[in-house]
């Protein structure tokens, strides 16, 4: 996945990421998130142009009746997967490169879930995709504010149309030694015809 200049954090002396069984079983805050719109209603619409349209034809009401019905299924099954990045599940920060001490940890962040909106028109989809998830301290913590680089992408057909990594800026507050975060990203417009594989990935990137 490749990476602008635009694209650099500032992250501690060494990022690893966790393996996938570290996820946390805390997926289910992901109910939380502000995806407006989040069910089947919001993906087809009020049907209003459907309506207007139908209205100049000389169809019968049986068969604007069953145009309808049939339209709602190939609307709300067009909005793509959102999945985790295997890998990207989770970060470590390490001091002087101790990687795997867990005395030298500094941090840790984890995506807790993820969820996604879409709207399908004139040959588009245009997809809001959030995450939620959180940060939790470690005995070498030498600060309590760093920002971590969450990267959000979409493939059609294998091929990446969007990639973006995000700076997520965190801040502890003793005596707490963990917090949580949220992030939205909205009106990605992916090109689609029909029959394309999309799908959308989130993770944190290490190497941004």
């Amino acid at each position: 996945m490749e990476m602008s200049s635009k694209d650099q954090v500032t992250r501690p002396e060494k990022l690893k990421r966790l393996p996938l069984a570290a996820r946390s079983v805390a997926a289910v805050l992901v109910v939380s998130l502000t995806l407006a719109g989040c069910g089947v209603g919001s993906l087809v619409g009020d049907g209003s142009n459907t309506a207007s349209q139908l209205a100049d034809t000389t169809a019968t009401a049986n068969e604007i009746s069953q145009l309808q019905s049939s339209a709602l299924p190939a609307i709300a099954t067009e909005c793509p997967p959102i999945k985790v990045r295997d890998g990207g599940e989770a970060i470590f920060a390490y001091a002087n490169n101790r990687i795997g001490d867990a005395r030298a940890l500094q941090f840790q962040a984890v995506i807790d879930g993820q969820s996604r909106n879409c709207v399908v028109s004139n040959g588009l989809i245009t997809v809001k995709m959030g995450v939620v998830g959180r940060l939790v301290m470690g005995p070498s913590s030498s600060t309590n504010s760093m920002t971590l680089p969450l990267r959000f992408a979409v493939e059609r057909d294998e091929i990446t149309v969007f990639s973006q990594v995000y700076e997520i800026p965190m801040t502890v507050t003793p005596p707490s030694q963990s917090e949580e975060f949220v992030k939205v990203v909205e009106n990605v417009a992916i090109p689609y015809l029909g029959g394309e594989d999309i799908v959308i990935w989130v993770g944190f990137d290490s190497n941004a």
